[in-house]
């Protein structure tokens, strides 16, 4: 039987499925497409999809981070003038049935004048750089919460030329990033146990206005993983992020050949959990299509390949940052990250949860991007719709559908 004769026949199959009343959420199942047209393009990418060869996954591994609370969130604690709104964020998250906080601890906010040197000075009288980020995870304790700390965004003294090739260009010298590590996993030993090293390191800015490397994150996480263990055992340490793209050089880099140019450095050896983005973009967290230059939700899958084929079949994946994007039409932003409704947005982010928990049995915490940023002055740009909070707390859909999910799905070992 030859291909056209196959894709035809799927051709004529969907079109009298199109006819049933089943047929629009049975095609949304498989591909994550909720008009027909596109469920029909849908469907016959699946058809073609049935040539290439199959990718080794292994789900059957015993696979260690895996098998924890699902429910993240992504926070800007640390922007939040309040210490009351701080409050009210961790209760919200908390009362949704969020378990993690993935929250960045900025080196250029802890560490600002100079190496060693924890004070900030920036509005007199000085006071400890410590104070925000103690409150944080003392709010993590007191809500039952934990916190993935993300250790990246590095201050301008950590290199000779400053801020000339970007404000997150890595430093110098990755002893100063490794000793900053340290300080970070020793003041919470204890109390905050996962660390992840740096955010997409492949793709522009996240590594400078310059051309990523990944090399040279690879002895970054290196360099940073060490002084983590040394300083507490017990840290579980995560890669960065990898964003998807399809570029191949210069200033963004495929995330799979980066990943892979990671292993040939040596990276195995340098994190306990591997993590991604999982935007699904244009279409839904259903959609089962595999394509390497298309990006929706089920992308990752390529890079557990990748895991299972360098002998990492053993190690999780954990997906920092997922959701749709709700910008308003009237808004009149570009749709640059993909556009749903509100009404989407709340009933794909918990399919996406469902889905990983179904299907993905190396997928550990999913962390939502993100609750809320402290204030409406980025209204203009189009990533600040993928918010589940306005500044003023007033709460989206998406917040009340998650809380349901999560009380009707527990986190169950």
């Amino acid at each position: 039987m030859n291909r056209r004769f196959v894709l035809s026949s799927l051709l004529i199959a969907a079109l009298l499925f199109s006819l049933a009343p089943s047929f629009p959420s049975w095609a949304f199942s498989i591909t994550g497409e909720e008009e027909t047209l596109p469920q029909i393009r849908g469907l016959l990418d699946l058809a073609g999809q049935t040539v290439r060869p199959p990718l080794d996954l292994r789900p059957h591994a015993s696979i260690a981070h895996a098998d924890v609370n699902p429910y993240g969130i992504n926070t800007f604690l640390h922007q939040e003038v309040e210490s009351a709104k701080r409050e009210k964020q961790a209760q919200l998250i908390a009362e949704a049935g969020f378990h993690w906080l993935r929250q960045e601890f900025p080196w250029y906010d802890i560490e600002i004048s100079g190496k060693g040197n924890f004070d900030d000075c920036r509005f007199p009288p000085c006071h400890s750089a410590w104070d925000k980020y103690d409150e944080i995870v003392d709010l993590a304790d007191e809500h039952g919460l934990e916190i993935i700390a993300r250790l990246s965004s590095p201050p301008s003294w950590s290199r000779a030329d400053g801020d000339a090739r970007g404000a997150f260009a890595p430093p110098d010298h990755f002893a100063d990033f490794a000793d900053y590590a340290t300080a970070v996993a020793d003041r919470y030993r204890g109390r905050v146990t996962h660390f992840q090293i740096w955010n997409e390191p492949n793709i522009y800015p996240e590594w400078g206005e310059q051309t990523v490397n990944p090399e040279s994150y690879t002895e970054l996480l290196c360099a940073a993983y060490g002084a983590i263990k040394k300083a507490n055992p017990d840290a579980v340490v995560l890669a960065g992020a990898l964003a998807p793209t399809n570029e191949l050089t210069g200033d963004n880099l495929n995330e799979f050949v980066f990943l892979q140019r990671m292993y040939d450095a040596g990276a195995g050896a340098c994190f306990d959990i591997m993590s991604v983005q999982g935007y699904g973009l244009w279409s839904g967290p259903t959609d089962q299509r595999l394509s390497p230059i298309t990006v929706n939700y089920s992308r990752h899958v390529y890079l557990r390949d990748i895991m299972v084929r360098n002998g990492d079949e053993g190690k999780a994946i954990w997906i920092s940052e997922m959701n749709w994007n709700a910008v308003p039409p009237e808004s009149g932003l570009p749709a640059n990250y993909g556009q749903v409704t509100l009404e989407q947005q709340a009933r794909w982010a918990p399919l996406a949860y469902e889905r990983a928990r179904e299907e993905w049995p190396w997928i550990g915490v999913i962390n939502f991007w993100f609750f809320k940023r402290a204030d409406d002055s980025e209204k203009n740009q189009t990533w600040y719709y993928f918010r589940m909070a306005d500044p003023d707390f007033t709460l989206m859909p998406v917040y009340e559908a998650m809380k349901e999910y999560i009380a009707a799905h527990p986190y169950a070992p």
